[in-house]
Order: structure tokens, then C-alpha cells, then sequence
């Protein structure tokens, strides 16, 4: 009897010490196991919200310069890069057969004048004539006959119109000599405004033909170091946000591939109303000023641009990161569990049937369902499971999203993933 107390003894004993090395096992694998979230704070702060865009390099005004006659070039001034001024000389064609067509007209001109002055010294003499017939029939009638009268009357008449044919010949006969002189001065290319010579499309030597159509021989760029435009091509989706920040003054920054360390600032100058249409995407044309003292900005060279469209200072912001986070059902409290089973059938209906259905939609019921894309959930540690925060989100940027109502404060820390393990560590 003694020995079977004494063996319930130390049962007994083995048993509380077995319980007692069990207990901070577990505790320790249970801590062991327990999942590392990864965090991040709500913050306080300015948002910044931008539209990105690609866009290219151009010249405010691009004039073409082009010759009028035609001809050999003779003479070139100009070249690549070059700075011109209005009126500079920038080529010569040949003025051979242009001097001699002026030399051709001025004879003519004169002959005309000359042909005037004998018309007038016969209209002198016809009409000296017809008076002194006169005088002779008014002494006697019978001295001259009518007939004779008739003709002294007409050859004035009609000297009179050879002065009117002579003196329109002459005047016919300076406008060719203005245009025989207007093509001579054709011959001599020059600027049309100040600027640089962004493109010669001619050498010493070459034949201009400008029979048919205006060759172009240069291109210039005026006011490129005052300021350059870039054309972009914006989403109809951002249009609308584009004329906001265009009326409240909102800069714009962009990069180029030249100066990848450096940010330009320009303004949006215009927003054009040509759409262009490719694969049913609609796109605006927006011209954005720049200005260019240093000449960094060249024609052609591809822009990335971001155009700040809003501003909110001092909100409370949310970690874009956080909004993203979707958690495994596992470590979600129970009551939250429905929100989960709810994404999980929007997402899991989603593709066509999902846009389909909002085609289906009157414009009243697209508005609301597009304010409802609005109000998300993040997630908070509540012990050792998750807990669900509703939020109403506002502005974004590309790290942190406004927030416009929901239980959260400045501080609070939001779970936006796992912690990695390392290697050898188990959760």
C-alpha cells in the first residue's frame, strides 16, 4: 500500500513537472510561429497629385524659307545652327538671266515713252490742222468741204486714243520692269524673322527649280532661347484635370533623356481641341512653354512630363502600400471575414461580366459605382489577428492617398505586408 502511494507520488510529481516544461514550449512556439507584420504610419502632409504624359521637343514657330526663282546657288551664307537676323543674306542664285530680263524691260520702257511723245507731236499736229480748217470754213464755206472737215475732226479722234493705248503701254510696260526687278531681288535669299538655322536643305552649286512648287532650302527657329514648346499627348480620361491645373496656374516639370539629372519647369500653354484617335484610345494635344536660356532644349528630343493637376496641404495621408494589402483569410478576425468574401466575389466576377454589366449601367448608376471605388479598407493588429478600418480616400500621389474620413490618426501604424523570414527562421 506504501509503495503504490509512493509510486502515485511520483506520478503525480512527474506529471506537474511534465506540465510545467510544456507550458513555455508551447508559449515559445506559438511566439516562434506568430506572424511579423510589416508596417507603415499614417502620416501628415502635402499631396501633390500628377498626370504623366511623353511629349516632344518643338520650336514655338518654325518658318520655312524657301526660293521663289529659280536657278543655280552661286552664294551660300548660312549654315547649320547659325543665328540669323531679319533681312541676312542666307544664299544667292544666279541673277544672269533675272539682270538681263531687267535690262530687256527698261528698253521696252523706254520705247514706250517714246511712242508717247510721238503720238502727243501727232495729236499736236492733228489738232492744229482741224483749227485751221476751221478758221478757213468759217471765212468761207466753200473754201473746204465737209467731207474734208470729217477728216481732220476723226484723225484727231483717233490720235487721241493711240495717246490713251501709248500711255497704258507704258504703264504695262513698268509693272513688268517692277516684276523683272522683284524677281532679280528673289534671287537673293534672305531671313524672313531673327532666329537660328535649324536646317540647311541646300548646297553650294545645286539647281532650285521653282517651277511648280516653293523648294524649301531652310528652316528657323525664332525666340528658341526664349522658349520652347512641348507637344503632348494627354488621355481624354485626364483632359478634364489638364484645364483645371491650367486655370488654377499648376507648374509642370519634365525631364529629358539628354539631361536625365536635371528637372525643367514649364506651364501649360494650351490645351488644343484636334483629338486623334488610335485603337479607340482618344488623346488631346497640350502645349506646354518652357523656357530655354541655356539652349538645353533642342527640337525633337522626347520629354517626360508630369503635370501637377491638384494640391492638398496638410491632410492626413494613407500609404498607397496599405491600400493594397490584402490579407489570407487566416489572420483576419471573424467579423471581418464578410469584407474579405466580398472582394473576393467582385474580383472573382470581374473581368467581362463585371464591364459588361457597367456598360449595362444608366450614367447616374456608373457616378455612384465610381464614387463607391472610393471607400476601401486597410488593416490594423487587433492581438494576433487583423481588423478592418473603412476609409474614404481623396487625392493620390504615387506614395501616399488622402484621406477624407475614416477612424485612422496621424500615428497609427497600418499593416502593408509580411516581414520576409530569414533563412532558417520559421513563423
Amino acid at each position: 500500500m506504501k509503495r503504490l502511494v509512493r509510486w502515485l507520488l511520483v506520478l503525480l510529481v512527474l506529471s506537474g513537472l511534465g506540465y510545467a516544461a510544456v507550458t513555455p514550449v508551447q508559449n515559445y512556439l506559438a511566439k516562434r510561429n506568430q506572424v511579423v507584420w510589416r508596417t507603415d504610419k499614417v502620416a501628415q502632409g502635402n499631396i501633390k497629385s500628377m498626370v504623366n504624359s511623353t511629349g516632344s521637343v518643338k520650336p514655338k514657330l518654325t518658318v520655312a524659307v524657301g526660293a521663289f526663282v529659280s536657278g543655280p546657288v552661286i552664294e551660300l551664307h548660312a549654315e547649320f545652327n547659325q543665328e540669323v537676323a531679319k533681312g541676312d543674306l542666307l544664299a544667292k542664285i544666279d541673277p544672269q538671266l533675272y539682270l538681263a530680263n531687267v535690262s530687256r524691260d527698261e528698253a521696252s520702257l523706254q520705247n514706250r515713252i517714246a511712242d508717247v511723245d510721238r503720238v502727243q507731236a501727232l495729236l499736236q499736229q492733228a489738232k492744229n490742222d482741224e483749227k485751221r480748217a476751221i478758221a478757213l470754213k468759217a471765212e468761207d464755206a466753200s473754201f473746204i468741204a465737209q467731207a474734208e472737215m470729217d477728216k481732220y475732226k476723226f484723225a484727231r479722234l483717233s490720235l487721241e486714243a493711240q495717246l490713251k493705248s501709248a500711255i497704258t503701254a507704258v504703264s504695262q510696260a513698268q509693272a513688268t520692269l517692277e516684276t523683272s526687278k522683284t524677281n532679280l531681288g528673289y534671287t537673293e535669299i534672305r531671313a524672313t524673322f531673327d532666329g537660328m538655322i535649324i536646317d540647311r536643305k541646300i548646297d553650294p552649286g545645286q539647281t532650285v527649280a521653282a517651277s511648280f512648287q516653293t523648294p524649301e532650302l531652310f528652316k528657323i527657329a525664332p525666340d528658341m532661347r526664349k522658349e520652347m514648346y512641348i507637344h503632348a499627348s494627354v488621355d481624354e480620361a485626364d483632359i478634364g484635370l489638364i484645364k483645371s491645373a491650367q486655370r488654377e496656374h499648376y507648374p509642370v516639370s519634365f525631364t529629358v533623356d539628354a539631361y536625365p539629372d536635371e528637372l525643367f519647369e514649364g506651364h501649360i500653354f494650351e490645351v488644343r481641341l484636334n483629338s486623334t484617335t488610335m485603337q479607340n484610345v482618344v488623346t488631346y494635344p497640350v502645349i506646354v512653354s518652357a523656357p530655354n536660356p541655356d539652349l538645353k532644349l533642342l527640337p525633337g528630343m522626347t520629354a517626360s512630363i508630369s503635370f501637377q493637376v491638384a494640391n492638398r496641404d496638410q491632410v492626413i495621408k494613407i500609404p498607397n502600400t496599405a491600400l493594397r494589402f490584402y490579407p489570407d483569410a487566416k489572420h483576419v478576425r471573424s467579423e471581418d471575414l464578410p469584407i474579405l468574401e466580398g472582394r473576393v466575389e467582385k474580383a472573382s466576377d470581374g473581368n467581362e461580366d463585371a464591364q459588361q454589366s457597367e456598360k449595362s449601367m444608366s450614367a447616374v448608376e456608373r457616378a455612384q459605382l465610381r464614387k463607391e471605388r472610393d471607400r476601401r479598407h486597410v488593416w490594423v493588429q487587433d492581438g494576433t489577428k487583423l481588423r478592418a478600418v473603412e476609409v474614404l480616400t481623396g487625392l493620390g500621389d504615387s506614395h501616399h492617398t488622402e484621406l477624407v474620413r475614416g477612424e485612422l490618426q496621424v500615428g497609427d501604424l497600418l499593416v502593408t505586408g509580411i516581414q520576409a523570414t530569414k533563412p532558417g527562421q520559421s513563423r
